[in-house]
């Protein structure tokens, strides 16, 4: 019978043109049928019951001021009278409860009806601006209670829509669950602050969602591979129809992973799709009850394997994350809400970024690989805060240059595209044995551009960029350099590269709004304490020990270094890409750690006997140019030179890019 009646009811309200809905006659049975549909999964009548369900929402799609009979609320009922009257009438009217008040969201005081008969007997079109009025009047009384009253009320709250969707989308059949996904989809769409306020204030939509992803989160197995988190396939909220028989590259706990990433995939879109005040309250309830309730201790343990587990988790959720609502939670989650710049006392401040800054650095080389890589992923997100709060707030003020105003007798330096008082390399102790032919001539590094133009003379003080690209190509001595014996390892590879991923960055750093030339020296605060940041800091820790530290390692801390250097923001540019600044007495820049890294090799070539032929074996090794063969001695610091040369190169290319783009006109 239940079926026949929702398949009537389907088409009814599916072809009738007249608004039927308003009417108390037509909407209490509806309500009733709605109480009755995903009250037990894999029933015979699942598919009548979405159906119906899926009638009713787009019928709300099309007037969304009758959302408010079909998210019933009791709020107001309690706000109007004592909490206990309300919560012994709740208990005692159970579900079979037939007073107005349910129905519609409004007092149970005839005289307080006005907006509920006036539905009864008119038609909604004969007066809807009265009527909305009417109705987002009773809604913006929803929130008078408070929070604690509001959820001691919740558990006895009548069922409604969003419990029947949200109770399908458990269902064994995926394509009923993905349809009440859809529905619910549907509602927290709809364009009506009223309706957005209803979804989030007088259900338990927020809380029914995070609560699924919580649990998903905690059926996880503990020994979940982090390489098969990473590397499991694309999710999608609504493919999730996988089978464990047909899969062969099947893992423990992989079924249980899949679900979970469907549904922070669904919760994610349904933030995208949302309505914007409705958006910011779901995305609120996934940081506050996911994020911090759930997340945060599996990230703030000490156990080692679980670390690595709960980072690899938090990197794919970094790498699936589309919505700006949703994305600007995780950021402030992950990294606080801070913009001030950071002191050397205080960097505990926010102790999840703390912890997360401090794996980057871990005794364990596999939680800093997956921290470092969930940090590169992050600054890829089209969020400001991200950038800022771990960089450019402790560059405001350029107090690691030392200010020297320009003499009269500097300017014809200047001019020559030194900044007065900066040390020439050629005159660096470090640097005596550069020979004229290793330095790329001025020709030479304009050819390797891709978008080859003229050279635009600059006036305004910057070093001259083939100084700059020299400078770093010329870092490593001659007797470290192994690339020249390989082809296809040169320079103007990685220009390619930095072209294309510095368009892509100065898209995203569009809307920022940055400056195009540096704060002026004069309005800055440099008698200010100059620190990095802790999330330099340890960067530039990790650099400064390149010849010590695993290979793997290694091309994750340059990755992230040239990551950040490609930004387009002036203070990012002097601090990590030009080698002439003026750095102020105890401050180190990118370019000052590798100089003493350099100055390191060259103490410790001297003791490696036929050093040069077995740079170039690894380096052929590394490339898979020839096989594998016995070990070869100091492999480590080996290892660590063919990064460092790379690095220098791909560097050298990024600061050629961003001048070419700053001096185009």
């Amino acid at each position: 019978m239940r079926q026949q009646v929702l398949v009537f009811y389907t088409k009814l309200l599916g072809r009738i043109q007249q608004p039927l809905l308003p009417h108390i006659n037509v909407h209490r049975p509806v309500q009733k049928l709605i109480r009755l549909c995903g009250e037990v999964l894999a029933t015979p009548t699942e598919n009548e019951e979405i159906q119906f369900l899926c009638i009713v929402c787009a019928k709300l799609k099309q007037n969304p001021y009758l959302v408010n009979f079909f998210l019933e609320n009791k709020l107001k009922s309690l706000a109007s009278k004592g909490t206990a009257d309300v919560i012994s009438e709740d208990t005692s009217k159970g579900q079979g409860q037939d007073s107005l008040s349910t129905d519609t969201g409004q007092s149970c005081q005839p005289e307080e009806l006005s907006g509920a008969t006036g539905l009864e007997h008119a038609e909604l079109d004969d007066e809807p601006p009265h009527q909305l009025d009417d109705l987002s009047t009773s809604l913006d009384n929803l929130t008078v209670t408070s929070l604690p009253e509001a959820t001691v009320i919740r558990p006895n709250q009548d069922y409604n829509l969003v419990n029947s969707l949200l109770n399908l989308t458990r269902s064994p059949d995926g394509r009923i669950a993905v349809k009440a996904c859809e529905g619910l989809m549907l509602l927290v769409s709809l364009p009506e602050p009223a309706a957005a306020r209803c979804l989030t204030q007088s259900t338990c939509l927020c809380e029914l969602l995070t609560d699924r992803l919580a649990s998903l989160y905690k059926a996880l197995p503990q020994s979940v591979d982090p390489l098969d988190i990473e590397t499991v396939e694309a999710i999608n909220w609504g493919l999730d129809s996988y089978s464990h028989k047909e899969d062969a590259s099947a893992f423990p706990g992989k079924r249980a992973l899949i679900s979970f990433l469907s549904w922070f995939d669904y919760c994610d879109q349904l933030i995208k799709e949302a309505q914007k005040t409705a958006a910011v309250a779901l995305a609120k309830a996934v940081h506050e009850r996911f994020f911090i309730g759930v997340m945060e201790p599996q990230l703030m343990q000490t156990s080692e394997m679980g670390i690595l587990t709960s980072t690899a988790l938090l990197h794919r959720i970094v790498r699936q994350v589309t919505s700006d609502v949703l994305l600007q939670e995780m950021v402030f989650f992950i990294l606080g809400e801070q913009r001030e710049p950071e002191t050397l006392a205080e960097i505990s401040r926010h102790p999840l970024r703390h912890r997360l800054i401090e794996h980057c650095d871990h005794i364990s080389d596999e939680i800093s690989i997956m921290t470092l890589r969930m940090f590169e992923h992050l600054l890829q997100k089209p969020n400001e805060h991200i950038l800022y709060n771990l960089v450019l707030r402790n560059l405001q003020e350029r107090n690691y240059t030392e200010y020297k105003p320009v003499c009269p007798e500097d300017k014809d330096v200047v001019e020559n595209g030194l900044i007065a008082g900066a040390v020439d390399l050629e005159e660096d102790p470090l640097f005596t044995d550069i020979s004229p032919d290793n330095t790329l001539s001025n020709q030479e590094w304009l050819s390797s551009s891709p978008p080859a133009t003229p050279d635009h003379p600059k006036n305004d003080g910057k070093t001259e960029v083939h100084k700059i690209v020299n400078s770093f190509l010329c870092l490593v001595p001659d007797e470290a350099k192994s690339s020249y014996h390989v082809e296809g390892t040169g320079y103007d590879t990685y220009l390619r590269d930095a072209h294309r991923q510095f368009r892509d960055y100065c898209a995203i750093c569009l809307r920022w709004e940055w400056p195009g030339s540096p704060k002026a020296l004069e309005k800055c605060n440099l008698e200010a304490t100059f620190f990095e940041g802790h999330f330099l800091k340890v960067l530039f820790d990790r650099m400064g020990r390149i010849l010590d530290q695993p290979y793997d390692v290694n091309l994750q801390v340059t990755s992230v270094l040239s990551r950040l250097s490609l930004f387009p923001h002036p203070h990012i540019h002097e601090y990590l890409l030009d080698p002439y600044v003026n750095l102020a007495s105890g401050c180190r820049s990118l370019f000052s750690v590798i100089v003493r890294v350099v100055g390191d090799l060259m103490v410790r070539i001297q003791r490696i006997q036929d050093f040069t032929p077995k740079l170039l074996l690894v380096r052929k090794r590394l490339l898979g140019l020839e096989p594998e063969g016995p070990i070869i001695d100091h492999i480590t610091l080996l290892e660590g030179v063919i990064v460092l040369e790379e690095f220098c190169k791909e560097l050298a290319a990024i600061a050629f890019v961003k001048y070419h783009a700053s001096s185009t006109p």
